[in-house]
């Protein structure tokens, strides 16, 4: 059977990506805060996969996998930006977007077609009567699931450690994993999203391979888009005309985390 899964899923989840995101632009927009924006990107993947959940009885271990990681994730990114948030009281991310309704509901949309898309390989696992059992590939894909959330997690630590230290007011961080990349925690995120499809692959039938479709575009949204770009732009507005910041970025990896480039 080409399609041996429930497309009201793919259809389902989209719709409440959309909605989630509504509700929360609504606040958002109604009282000017960026409190919430990156509160609701990790909480719409954790229920996304209860949804899934909830809508059937019984699943096999490849799938409980599956939504735990998903939902483990979310919690550990959600519970951090909204310390981070709180903390710094804005995001200047929006600062461009926040006096135009049309900016800043496009951030939405596209946040909730993102949501959806990355979420694709677990949508589809999560949906089919009789996954795989779990097998080399999709504990690989565990595995690579683990690295990503650890990479993640800790650069995140410490950039948050970093920032919070007066002494460090107006440097860049260059210790810790960002000695190795200047993006390490974006680097993670995109582990993370390879590994759930890893996990997925084995029980993906040929007609649910574009299922790929979430990791590329997670990948490609980080590296081309909203991750590294707009980081990349404000940190040289900040440090761009500073000798330390330039040989910092001639050394240091954009994104996978390498060995610094010698004699830089």
């Amino acid at each position: 059977m080409l399609f041996p899964f429930d497309p009201y899923n793919i259809l389902a989840t989209l719709a409440a990506s959309f909605a989630i995101q509504g509700l929360f632009f609504a606040f958002a927009a109604s009282f000017k805060t960026d409190k919430v924006t990156d509160l609701s990107y990790s909480l719409s993947f954790a229920l996304l996969a209860l949804l899934l959940v909830s809508a059937n009885t019984a699943f096999a271990p490849a799938q409980l996998l599956a939504a735990a990681l998903v939902v483990a994730w979310a919690a550990r990114l959600g519970s951090y930006l909204l310390r981070r948030i709180l903390r710094i009281g804005k995001d200047a991310r929006f600062d461009d977007k926040r006096g135009s309704f049309a900016k800043f509901l496009g951030f939405w949309i596209l946040q909730a077609i993102a949501v959806w898309a990355i979420m694709l390989p677990t949508t589809l696992l999560l949906s089919l009567p009789s996954p795989e059992p779990l097998g080399p590939l999709s504990l690989a894909g565990a595995a690579l699931w683990l690295l990503g959330f650890a990479i993640e997690a800790a650069s995140d630590a410490q950039k948050y450690a970093f920032r919070n230290d007066p002494a460090n007011k107006g440097r860049w961080i260059e210790s810790g994993l960002w000695k190795y990349s200047r993006h390490p925690n974006y680097f993670g995120e995109v582990l993370v999203w390879w590994g759930l499809f890893f996990l997925a692959l084995p029980s993906l039938p040929a007609g649910a391979l574009f299922a790929v479709a979430g990791p590329i575009f997670i990948t490609l949204l980080l590296l081309f888009v909203s991750g590294v770009p707009l980081l990349e732009r404000s940190a040289d507005e900040k440090h761009g005309k500073d000798p330390a910041y330039q040989a910092y970025k001639a050394r240091t990896s954009l994104f996978i985390p390498l060995p610094p480039r010698a004699g830089r």
